[in-house]
């Protein structure tokens, strides 16, 4: 696929570019001192600026932005913010990115009150080259997400325009690219169409892990339901050396060793699903090479490994009485939050070993203190290990940042979560494969 050296070298000064990034952050609350910068004439924001709680996908997008601004482009960011259901919503207006975008890149960057209509239009025509402007929510058009092919090529046609003629597009929302989306798939079919160098790292750490990574290969994964990570612990469980199982899904597989669970959450659907994938991992664990086992201690039993202590509450909030049960013993009334103390030692005795690893997925409600310590002591466990260490995007990377972990301390922290397990799995991603057709 062409690169976004390959466009550089062809000469962006004065061109207009269509970048596709993923600038879909976390908001709460609302900014007591809203400012947007907004394209001039637009009225001024029904609703205070909500509050970006994690901008690491706004920082991830700069440096190819930069390199397009500070090759004379001008360039033309698409984006989407949550799920509004295809029409204009003040609670996911892109302003508050807009802003942020422009405090991190030290300029203003316009928002566009529209996507392809006659503000977005002014405001590209108004673009020196060099300069960046945000066009709104690409979701508030329902021909965005359409599965009608029409639809979406209509939309792709209009933003296409808004950077022609002798206009390109760059791919670098790798958190976008499993989607068959017209701003990620049909525009890079219009037009001149490149990969970001965001795109292209993903890439090449996440074939890595698909190829033949260096062993023991460790994989952890946490997050709420087993339905959704059961494709990728399918994908996964013939090629890896153990695979970790905490967070919310591990209730499931503890409920199909027989153990009950009490209010924790629980996918009775799901059981006999994780019967079969517990019998299939049973007995399959080979020693590592050299005859030494993964993280020391007797020869591995089983390839899942669950865990052994929980932390229950008695109610879903900070304030809850908690205290650590065995996973065996969870009590009626209680919900398990958390991994216990004795399972993150177990789980950092296995990561300790491993040559390479995969996190994806919180081991708790890391959200509220009391129940970050897992996820807190995995992600020390990987960071601390020699393994290259990928963390899978999404709430994993969100959590390295809020727990203020040293990002350096991981190989690569993916952008694309969803993205990221598709790849695993094995699936096409449209919005890599148009770009390798082109």
């Amino acid at each position: 696929m062409r690169s976004l050296d390959d466009l550089l070298a062809e000469g962006v000064d004065g061109r207009r570019v269509l970048l596709r990034a993923d600038l879909n952050v976390p908001l709460d609350g609302a900014d007591p001192a809203p400012s947007a910068r907004r394209a001039e004439g637009e009225a001024e924001a029904a609703h205070p600026l909500r509050v970006i709680t994690d901008d690491g996908r706004v920082r991830a997008s700069l440096p190819t932005i930069r390199k397009l601004t500070e090759a004379g482009a001008r360039v033309v960011v698409t984006a989407h913010l949550g799920r509004p259901k295809g029409a204009p919503d003040p609670k996911y207006s892109l302003a508050p990115v807009a802003r942020r975008l422009g405090e991190l890149l030290g300029t203003e960057v316009p928002l566009a009150a529209d996507l392809v209509g006659p503000s977005a239009r002014s405001t590209v025509d108004c673009l020196a080259p060099g300069a960046v402007a945000l066009l709104e929510n690409v979701r508030f058009d329902p021909r965005e997400t359409s599965k009608d092919g029409a639809e979406r090529e209509a939309l792709a046609a209009e933003l296409a325009a808004l950077v022609e003629p002798g206009g390109a597009f760059v791919s670098d929302g790798f958190g976008v690219v499993h989607r068959k989306q017209a701003s990620v798939y049909d525009v890079a079919a219009r037009l001149p169409a490149y990969a970001g160098d965001l795109v292209r790292a993903e890439l090449t750490v996440l074939r890595r892990l698909t190829g033949d990574p260096d062993r023991p290969y460790v994989v952890v994964l946490g997050g709420s339901k087993v339905s959704d990570k059961l494709a990728v612990i399918e994908a996964l469980l013939p090629t890896v050396d153990r695979l970790l199982v905490g967070g919310g899904m591990c209730f499931t597989f503890l409920a199909a060793q027989g153990h009950g669970v009490g209010d924790s959450l629980l996918e009775t659907d799901m059981i006999d699903t994780c019967k079969r994938l517990l019998s299939e991992a049973a007995l399959s664990a080979p020693p590592p090479p050299g005859g030494g086992q993964v993280g020391g201690g007797p020869p591995p039993t089983n390839k899942i490994v669950l865990p052994v202590d929980i932390v229950v509450a008695d109610d879903f909030s900070a304030e809850a009485n908690t205290r650590v049960v065995p996973a065996s013993e969870i009590p009626d009334g209680w919900k398990g939050l958390d991994i216990g103390p004795e399972s993150v030692a177990e789980f950092a005795e296995a990561l300790s070993g491993a040559a390479t690893v995969f996190w994806n997925g919180p081991m708790g409600v890391f959200e509220l203190a009391p129940f970050a310590d897992g996820t807190r002591g995995v992600a020390q466990a990987v960071a601390g290990s020699d393994a290259f260490s990928v963390v899978g995007g999404g709430d994993s990377a969100a959590a390295v940042r809020q727990l203020s972990l040293p990002e350096d301390g991981f190989s690569h922290i993916s952008t694309g979560g969803g993205a990221s397990l598709e790849l695993l799995e094995g699936k096409e991603l449209p919005g890599i494969t148009v770009l390798e057709s082109r």
